[in-house]
């Protein structure tokens, strides 16, 4: 689970501080600067006085003191609260005790709270009334320093205007970090090349940490300026999986770095005074990591999930990583939806679809007679109009969930409090009612709910959440009556959301949050309007210019929850959900598929059956010569194999067709129909008939049996680039610009009685047609353009369905995956690009070092022919070349 692993970490690192003190002792947006061991004195110079040890701890709004004995409480001292800060021992009555005694610090102030004590993590408690106390330092020439600092803070925490109060405050900490940089001792290794330095902070939920980036050949480090919780981050640019720049606050300052693949907890998140900083670092561990990790997208995540490779959860987590969400931005925290909605049945039935949430709605269009109330308020709201008054995401929703593992956080957030009792996180039922009903309730779920560990429902700490009004005590989530325990009601809850329900409508949820229903006219027909300031660009903080009205905004921003960023403008495709498996079931099937081994030659790919499809693409990387000849003066164009896989018929730019007998490895026939090129072959069902494409404008018909021309389609005024055939159907491309759609209905003798040619159909493009294929049931056509155009056209009506711009030159082959869904287009530019037919979006790209002129795939794996003379094995889900094979010493 994201947020407790987050937690784990974090204790980790006080462990190696041994310290009860915290960064979220700290208010928000407050900095710690520095710590000294000191003693507080109590009843001064009186017989009962005495030392208490500890370590005093200065930060730009409080003072905070930590003893070491965990009995007694940390006390914290708004500095905003200080009526008078001095060295003690100066003067007045304390004057005699001057010369005796070390100088202390004396603080008067009117408001202390006392925090932990005995190590308990509870409400804060709060004295109010004049008070004085004197910490001693341990090394007392530092008293002076300490209380120049502390009488400047003071200054900053007593201005009436919190953008002063801000400005000073980042003045105080900019001199500090000037005045202090890395510390080269700590390089791992003295052979170590420094690359880049600068100044940024670390960022953990609801805290930020100031301090020194350094970035080094081989480790990226991190050097806090209070040396807290330990004097040095470290992480081996070796172990980096993956990076994302975020925005922090709005801005473009952030910078997120996973030494794991499918994570949402990150090693570090580090946040730039400067975008320029935040850019250059990105750019030289992007650097690195080209040569080491192949680089994601929302798409190429997007065609995984679409063919089973990803869980839903899987690629929930990597949507929302790449929309900027994170587990250390408790304001962007990742967010998934609620997909159960019956919580009342005693048993849970994940085959009847009223068990689940409609998921083409936003949380707040879910009741009809709620949605009606906020649709008036909203045509009666000026502008800018929003529907809903708070987010579906927020740190005070977080938090809500997570308050038994994360007390500290909830504290932190609500200064020192938790939230009334009654509103607490007390019931799965009553909180889906909530947000079923409630006027401001239209929260979404975490990916807590999703994941395995269920801590977070159980109040294992002992934690006093106070009592509701029934006189119970908030302790443990009530859980539904379908659940059994916590680990059940988890278990049941994962199985819903890869159940295939959801994994039919996951795209419209998706639709909302990360994609084309996010925002503009399409967020007002589908009800999901949100405050403009929840909206990425909703805002520019750098066009405010009273700082109080900017530090007004940035708090309202962080605190009523943002949108993720877009991802998608077009409607998101849906799962290919007949084919799916379970990742194990997938991977253990192909984990024996590639054990087996596989009989080249014995039989022609089309007629294999599936099994012996699957295990022919597992070993398509095992491809081996076996036997080569040199039939045409130039260039082949088109291959046709017989169905038995005796004869090899071939066209070539030489203008002839000829006929290779792969038994007597002989060539048996040589037929010339024009001088000019031939273009494609391909032979008519029965072996019978071979046609062939020619840049004279025909297609020819040559019958096999009678050794002689018996057709000649003059069809087009340009070249014929590629013809397909289907159900006496022919299909034909041309550099005319048209595809053309021909009824061929066969002779019923071969060779005795001439086809009869009907033209059903033409295909109009702007321009020159250079590929066309056909879907497997012929009811789809791909084609592509000299100018770089992918068409898909709907065959049973003749219309185009989507036109997608995707290669820079001339698209050198286009076909669909087996199952229709995709299409793989190859160019001149060298890309190899999946489009998504249902909805023509661009989902992958990749680029080769060489065009790759033709291919075969499986709609996973791709084997390629390049202008070199390579077959190249391409995996398409992982993004990379898995295999070379040197094939042929010119183009394929």
């Amino acid at each position: 689970m994201a947020f407790t692993r987050k937690r784990q970490r974090e204790q980790q690192l006080q462990l190696y501080s041994k310290e009860r003190f915290s960064l979220l002792l700290l208010n928000l947006e407050e900095y710690y600067f520095e710590q000294h061991t000191a003693f507080h004195v109590q009843h001064q110079g009186s017989p009962e006085e005495r030392k208490i040890r500890g370590s005093l701890k200065i930060c730009s709004k409080s003072v905070i003191f930590e003893p070491d004995a965990i009995s007694q409480p940390i006390l914290k001292i708004p500095l905003r609260d200080c009526l008078k800060i001095g060295k003690h021992g100066e003067n007045g009555a304390n004057k005699h005790f001057a010369k005796a005694k070390s100088l202390g610090i004396s603080l008067i102030f009117s408001q202390v709270y006392f925090i932990k004590e005995h190590n308990i993590v509870a409400p804060y408690k709060i004295e109010r009334g004049k008070m004085e106390y004197v910490f001693q330092l341990e090394v007392s020439g530092k008293v002076e320093d300490v209380v120049e600092t502390l009488l400047q803070l003071h200054r900053a925490s007593c201005l009436d205007k919190l953008g002063d109060q801000m400005a000073m405050i980042t003045a105080i900490l900019q001199s500090r970090l000037a005045r202090t940089s890395f510390d080269k001792n700590r390089f791992q290794s003295v052979s170590e090349k420094l690359h880049m330095e600068c100044k940024a902070e670390m960022v953990t939920p609801l805290v930020t940490n100031p301090g020194h980036v350094c970035i080094t050949d081989t480790n990226l480090y991190f050097q806090p300026l209070n040396g807290y919780p330990k004097p040095v981050v470290q992480i081996t640019l070796q172990d980096v999986r993956r990076i994302y720049k975020r925005r922090h606050g709005l801005m473009p300052l952030g910078l997120e770095v996973f030494c794991t693949e499918d994570d949402l907890c990150s090693d570090i998140y580090l946040k730039f005074y400067e975008p320029q900083d935040r850019d250059d670092l990105y750019f030289y561990i992007a650097t690195y990591l080209e040569h080491h990790v192949a680089e994601h997208t929302a798409e190429s995540y997007m065609l995984q999930w679409q063919r089973g490779h990803l869980s839903n959860y899987q690629y929930l987590l990597h949507l929302n990583n790449l929309a900027d969400r994170s587990c250390n931005d408790l304001s962007q925290y990742p967010v998934f939806p609620w997909v159960i909605s019956d919580y009342s049945s005693p048993e849970l039935d994940l085959s009847n679809p009223a068990t689940f949430r409609d998921l083409s709605k936003p949380v707040g269009a879910l009741n009809p007679e709620r949605l009606e109330r906020l649709l008036t308020r909203y045509q009666e709201m000026p502008e800018p109009k929003f529907m809903y008054g708070s987010h579906y995401s927020s740190p005070g929703y977080v938090l809500f969930y997570l308050v038994r593992i994360a007390p500290e956080y909830m504290l932190c957030l609500q200064n020192g409090r938790f939230d009334n009792a009654d509103r607490m996180f007390n019931s799965i039922a009553e909180t889906w009612k909530n947000c079923l009903d409630g006027a401001t309730d239209f929260k979404e779920l975490i990916p807590e709910f999703y994941d395995e560990d269920a801590s977070f429902l159980i109040n294992s700490l002992k934690l006093d959440l106070g009592k509701r009004q029934g006189g119970q005590m908030v302790d443990d989530v009530e859980l539904p009556a379908w659940a059994s325990s916590p680990q059940d009601f988890l278990q049941k809850n994962k199985d819903a959301l890869e159940s295939s329900y959801v994994s039919e409508h996951l795209h419209e949820w998706i639709d909302l949050i990360f994609g084309y229903k996010q925002k503009g006219s399409e967020a007002i027909g589908a009800h999901n309007v949100f405050h403009p300031l929840t909206y990425e660009g909703g805002v520019d903080l750098n066009s405010i210019e009273d700082p109080d009205d900017k530090v007004a905004m940035l708090t309202q921003i962080l605190e009523f929850g943002q949108t993720p960023k877009q991802l998608f403008v077009t409607p998101h495709p849906r799962r290919i959900t007949p084919k799916f498996k379970s990742l194990s079931q997938a991977s253990s099937y192909n984990a024996s598929m590639t054990d087996s081994p596989v009989s080249p030659g014995e039989e022609s790919f089309e007629d294999l059956t599936e099994e012996s499809k699957t295990l022919a693409w597992n070993n398509i990387t095992k491809l081996q010569l076996h036997e080569q000849y040199k039939i045409h003066k130039e260039a082949v164009t088109g291959i046709a194999v017989s169905c038995n896989g005796s004869s090899v018929f071939t066209t070539s730019q030489d203008s002839t067709l000829k006929m290779f007998s792969k038994e007597s490895k002989m060539l048996q026939r040589s037929i010339s129909f024009s001088n000019m090129a031939l273009s494609s072959c391909l032979l008519l069902p029965g072996d019978t008939t071979v046609i062939s494409s020619s840049w004279d404008n025909n297609v020819y018909f040559y019958s096999i049996a009678f050794g002689r021309r018996q057709d000649t389609l003059m069809g087009h005024d340009d070249a014929v680039s590629k013809i397909c055939w289907h159900n006496d159907r022919l299909y034909s491309a041309s550099w005319d610009s048209t595809v053309k759609v021909w009824s061929g209905v066969p002779a019923e003798m071969p060779g005795t009685k001439r086809h009869q040619f009907d033209l059903l159909a033409e295909l109009e493009h702007d321009v020159s047609v250079n590929t066309i294929n056909l879907n497997a049931v012929s009811t789809l056509l791909v084609s592509g353009t000299k100018e770089g155009l992918v068409n898909i056209w709907d065959l049973t009506t003749a219309t185009l369905l989507h036109q997608i711009s995707c290669h820079s030159g001339t698209v050198c082959d286009a076909a669909f995956s087996p199952d229709s869904r995709h299409v793989l287009s190859t160019g001149v530019d060298g890309c190899l690009n999946v489009i998504d037919v249902q909805t023509g979006m661009l989902i992958s790209s990749m680029a080769s070092e060489e065009p790759q002129r033709c291919f075969v795939w499986d709609g996973n794996s791709v084997l390629s022919g390049s202008r070199t003379g390579e077959l190249l094995v391409w995996d398409l889900l992982g993004a990379k070349v898995s295999e070379r094979i040197q094939g042929h010493t010119d183009r394929v």
